[in-house]
């Protein structure tokens, strides 16, 4: 059985037409890099502009205005795949913008980038801005599409900076370049505090008695993170609020050498140290705290700690 044959309508050179004054003025003010609507006698201003009010069917004042150039989406219907006559050549919208000062809302292209799927940006709402072609001719055609108004940016972003951090600091990164974590005792609660201060931050004591702990300790609480980390062994990983044995505040570090759904409150740790030969005076010298076969602490015994 033969197919049948594809029909065309064409117009030879096109189908020319008179616009009359008031979509002559809109074609040429986009010309010009313009959007214009035209007011009605009740004060509405219609984009595109008409020679009629659609509400009352009076004649519009012929008043001009100005709107946009930036607009608002109204409403939008998202296309896959783009057929061989539209105006762009990956997944776009077909979006009702209503510009800046204007009642009514104009059909355009909305570009979102190239996405298989809406993106999340795309909603009822999202501010955008016409892109003009460089070649301006006098149609709607002139607006290339519409894109999302830049909300955020990505800048690069460097500070360098040397950090003093007075005696009691340096004294503790003094003990970690000899393998040692060492805290000050306050002498009025009896707490050690590490990393030292200098103070006890519950009384508002100076302190200098110095006490050296153990490596070893309990998971109070910690967070799984799933952004990437230099000091991380791979993502996800767990850092952690540790209670030494012995100290009176938990300090912040990474937890490493097991799965990190498997940390869990009250966890018993022990330091990570690198080799001898790579410590410096930094808390880098004990690379995370690693599990230990004991039991685990319970809770009521940290929760003070949390």
């Amino acid at each position: 059985m033969a197919s049948e044959p594809n029909h065309v309508l064409e117009f030879p050179g096109g189908y020319t037409r008179s616009v009359g004054p008031v979509i002559g003025r809109f074609l040429s003010e986009l010309r010009d890099g313009r959007i214009v609507g035209v007011r009605t006698a009740g004060g509405r201003v219609l984009v595109p502009p008409a020679e009629y009010d659609p509400d009352t069917g009076e004649d519009t004042t012929r008043e001009f205005v100005e709107v946009g150039p930036a607009g608002t989406v109204t409403t939008w219907a998202w296309v896959p795949e783009p057929r061989p006559g539209h105006p762009l050549d990956r997944p776009f919208a077909w979006a009702l913008i209503r510009p800046d000062g204007a009642d009514t809302a104009l059909l355009h292209a909305l570009d979102v980038g190239d996405h298989a799927e809406p993106p999340r940006l795309l909603k009822t709402g999202l501010r955008v801005r016409p892109k003009w072609r460089a070649e301006r001719t006098g149609g709607i055609g002139d607006i290339e599409c519409f894109r999302p108004e830049v909300t955020m940016i990505t800048a690069p972003t460097r500070l360098e900076y040397r950090l003093r951090g007075g005696r009691a600091l340096d004294r503790f990164l003094e003990g970690i370049e000899q393998g040692k974590i060492i805290g000050h005792r306050c002498d009025v609660c009896g707490q050690v505090i590490v990393p030292m201060k200098g103070l006890c931050p519950k009384d508002g004591v100076p302190t200098t008695q110095e006490v050296e702990l153990p490596d070893t300790g309990t998971v109070t609480t910690f967070a799984v993170n799933n952004l990437p980390d230099p000091r991380a062994p791979e993502v996800p990983f767990v850092s952690a609020y540790i209670l030494l044995d012995g100290a009176g505040l938990t300090m912040l570090t990474l937890v490493a050498g097991l799965p990190a759904d498997q940390v869990r409150m009250g966890m018993r740790v022990r330091a990570a140290w690198r080799p001898r030969a790579e410590w410096t005076r930094a808390m880098s010298n004990i690379k995370w705290f690693e599990p230990l076969d004991e039991p685990d602490v319970p809770f009521d015994d940290i929760k003070d700690y949390l």
